[in-house]
């Protein structure tokens, strides 16, 4: 399980992503979210400005899960 710190209240789909390292760019997110099935919470969502709180999770087509969490 991978796991994204944040500092503030929410962070896009697009930007985990991309935090995560899964993507190189956030204009990539638009067409990942487009040819890969990504849940969120269990979920299906394809909305790259979705917006995740700390405790959400996105799990990827291979099964890898990205939970936020609370940063320093």
């Amino acid at each position: 399980m991978n796991k994204v710190a944040i500092t503030t209240d929410y962070i896009t789909l697009g930007q985990l992503l991309k935090d995560a390292g899964v993507i190189d760019s956030g204009g990539a997110a638009k067409w990942f979210l487009k040819e890969n099935q990504v849940t969120v919470n269990g979920e299906p969502d394809d909305r790259r400005g979705r917006k995740l709180h700390v405790g959400d999770t996105a799990t990827l087509p291979d099964g890898t899960t990205i939970t936020v969490v609370a940063g320093a």
